[in-house]
């Protein structure tokens, strides 16, 4: 029988990457998390918007109507894993059968379901589509927290669905009263 205490789930909440995550799409990422189990951990990313493809040639491609649509939501770059799959991070004034419930206040829908709503003018009140995702094998990320790569925070509205993306990873500090210009890129141990 172990002594350590089983983790506690994030799910809901934020994790901001330190500066030892330096190089590759984690590198000042903001990760908004929606699954954290023994088996593995799953987030979105909250500040890498992508241009291409726009929204409604997405809606093209997947055939939904209306195009144009009645409403837009952005595209972003969930993280490094499957860029070929889409997920809808939404406000959770919205859900269908398929839709996952991170939290009281936000959903994940990876279903067709909500893009249709959306196109129509309906869907949540917020939320963008994030084509692939950030995710952890069995108590990966549990060892990157300890190992001092990431900080966790609670998550705000503001910086879920607001627009400055170059802004999120400061902000997220900021929450916790970290000023990013004192931070080592290197983690000491003592």
């Amino acid at each position: 029988m172990s002594d350590d205490p089983s983790p506690q789930s994030l799910a809901g909440r934020l994790l901001i990457a330190m500066p030892s995550i330096s190089e590759g799409q984690l590198a000042h990422a903001v990760v908004f998390v929606c699954v954290h189990t023994p088996d593995g951990a799953m987030g979105i990313q909250l500040n890498r918007p992508i241009r291409e493809p726009s929204f409604e040639t997405l809606l093209k491609q997947l055939d939904i109507a209306p195009v144009p649509p009645a409403r837009h939501i952005r595209l972003m770059s969930g993280g490094p894993v499957d860029h070929s799959r889409g997920f809808v991070l939404h406000s959770a004034d919205w859900t269908a059968e398929t839709s996952m419930r991170v939290d009281a206040a936000h959903a994940l829908t990876a279903s067709l379901d909500v893009l249709k709503a959306i196109a129509g003018g309906g869907g949540p009140e917020r939320g963008f589509l994030a084509l692939g995702y950030t995710g952890w094998g069995a108590g990966q990320l549990d060892t990157e927290l300890r190992e001092g790569a990431w900080l966790e925070a609670p998550a705000d509205e503001a910086l879920m669905f607001g627009d400055d993306h170059e802004s999120k990873w400061r902000r997220a500090l900021g929450k916790l009263r970290i000023d990013p210009g004192r931070l080592q890129p290197t983690v000491g141990h003592a």
